[in-house]
């Protein structure tokens, strides 16, 4: 292996930290610096979709590398100049309910939310800072000495650049693009097969299994046929669950039901292994399960009572 880490690196565990709720793993590592002295225990992030940070467990030297340059950027000799370098991003922001989570995190501290975190609302504040391109470690059932609460979460972020290039993975759309995605697919929500003035576009594909390479643009002429094969139409709250069911297929590989309906019109419940779990390849795994496609899962089910 041509990578070797910096001496001042210690990989503390060797077993990575996993955030279920957001499919994130990171690194236990101490980075140590001289003049002064100082010893900085985190959690870097190696599984972090929303800045494309994506390292397999077994390619060290990538995960090496990744370290060295994450190390350098946390010199605390180099805090100020990010310091600055924040300030100034945020001066030109509208976002001033998420500032006052980034000014509590901004010292780059490990932070209980219980604690330090006085908002009700904090998770979308979080996921609103990882989507400006921060990045953040996040503990989960942590076990807070101070506020004694067995069950905390603790966040940690990390004075290192934005990755605005990556930033979060997801696509968008103009308004003008929204609009038309309702009016081709009926403004129908396909989950409950009624008119309804307050839907959302569903990627069919599930953002959770996207990589570098699968963001796409979405123009204001797409066709209607590409609208068709791409979205669908649910509301927030059937949106938030196809999250959680793709995020659960994502890290044990079985898929989703709907209804509590185990019928897939292709493959069965479990992720085919043959198919990469991510990037643009891995979204014929998700053919078949009715979450992909809720309608076409429906027509499918229907044939089959029908030949019954």
């Amino acid at each position: 292996m041509s990578v070797e880490l910096l001496n001042g690196i210690k990989i503390v565990e060797n077993d990575r930290k996993l955030n279920t709720k957001a499919s994130e793993e990171y690194v236990h590592v101490e980075f140590t610096y001289e003049n002064p002295k100082t010893v900085l225990d985190y959690w870097i992030p190696v599984e972090y979709r929303r800045t494309g940070v994506s390292i397999k467990p077994d390619d060290e030297e990538q995960l090496y590398s990744y370290l060295n340059n994450v190390y350098a950027q946390l010199d605390p000799a180099n805090y100020d100049n990010w310091l600055k370098k924040q300030d100034e991003y945020w001066a030109s922001s509208r976002s001033d309910v998420t500032k006052p989570i980034f000014d509590t995190l901004k010292d780059g501290k490990w932070h209980c939310r219980n604690c330090d975190i006085n908002n009700p609302n904090f998770a979308r504040r979080i996921q609103d800072l990882k989507e400006m391109g921060y990045t953040i470690a996040t503990h989960i059932n942590y076990c807070c000495p101070v506020c004694q609460q067995k069950r905390s979460t603790r966040l940690l972020l990390l004075p290192i650049d934005r990755v605005e290039i990556a930033g979060n993975g997801y696509e968008t759309w103009s308004p003008a693009l929204r609009k038309r995605i309702i009016k081709v697919l009926g403004g129908i929500d396909v989950y409950e097969g009624t008119l309804s003035a307050h839907l959302l576009p569903d990627h069919k594909f599930s953002e959770i299994r996207w990589d570098e390479n699968t963001k796409a643009e979405n123009p204001d002429d797409m066709t209607d046929d590409e609208i068709r094969a791409k979205f669908q139409l649910l509301t927030n709250q059937r949106n938030q669950q196809k999250r959680e069911v793709c995020r659960n297929c994502f890290q044990t590989g079985k898929r989703g039901t709907i209804y509590g309906i185990s019928y897939f019109y292709e493959g069965d419940e479990d992720w085919d292994k043959s198919i990469p779990v991510k990037g643009k390849e891995a979204e014929k795994g998700c053919v078949g399960c009715p979450w992909y496609d809720i309608q076409k899962w429906k027509e499918h089910l229907m044939k089959l009572i029908k030949k019954k």
